[in-house]
């Protein structure tokens, strides 16, 4: 694994500051391509960093913002087995809280000369799979990946026609958090608006079947999400 870690302070406009965890590719020669990553509802834990880790070990220069810094204090960390604790903070968030957020990543990317600034890409996960879609109607990504994104329809899906890279989506045929119709719109509406996208649905998945550290883990499903999602930024990042 990267053996680069770090955590940074980062300024958000709102007048918040914001923890995030960073994470730095040992091998190759800078500048590297630059990856945000979303987390889940359970903060950026253990998971998400390990997880940090290995995109840095593929060569990007990661970030995960700490999206529950106004409800929570720094480096918040909450048990997979425990949704009610993470209530609070995602009905804490909010949709221009994020986008402030969002953009506070994006810059400490983008003043990093370890960075290919115009070479960024997204990924998120569960909660941090919404955060992607809302991000990548906001700025100019190369492509981003969204896993199991509850909330992108209804909530935010009238945005589609601002998204500006591709999207990756993912989701889980054995989902019982996110109801078939929310998927089907989210398809539908991307259509319509002639927007670039990928859909996955792995039949035999669950929610969180990407995550090693959940019941709901599915080993050969987290394996095949992987490889997509690495060679889906490889090609949009040649463009």
């Amino acid at each position: 694994m990267s053996g680069l870690q770090n955590f940074v302070q980062l300024q958000v406009a709102d007048g918040t500051t914001m923890q995030a965890y960073t994470s730095i590719p040992e091998h190759g020669k800078s500048p590297f391509p630059g990856l945000i990553l979303f987390q889940e509802a359970f903060g950026v834990n253990h998971h998400i960093r390990k997880l940090a880790d290995r995109f840095a070990d593929e060569g990007y220069m990661v970030i995960a913002p700490e999206l529950f810094h106004r409800s929570g204090s720094a480096g918040i960390e909450i048990d997979y087995t425990d949704f009610q604790s993470a209530m609070p903070h995602m009905q804490a968030v909010t949709v221009e809280g994020l986008e402030a957020d969002i953009r506070a990543a994006w810059n400490w990317l983008q003043s990093n000369s370890q960075v290919t600034h115009e070479h960024i890409v997204a990924s998120g996960y569960c909660l941090g799979g919404r955060v992607g879609f809302l991000a990548n109607t906001i700025l100019p990504f190369k492509a981003v990946a969204s896993y199991y994104g509850a909330g992108i329809a209804p909530d935010l899906i009238k945005r589609v026609a601002a998204i500006q890279a591709p999207h990756l989506f993912f989701w889980g045929g054995k989902d019982e958090h996110i109801p078939k119709e929310q998927v089907e719109t989210v398809k539908t509406e991307f259509t319509n608006a002639q927007k670039k996208f990928i859909n996955v649905e792995i039949s035999d998945a669950g929610h969180g079947f990407f995550c090693d550290e959940r019941a709901s883990f599915n080993a050969d499903a987290a394996e095949l999400a992987w490889g997509l999602t690495l060679e889906f930024f490889i090609q949009k990042l040649k463009r």
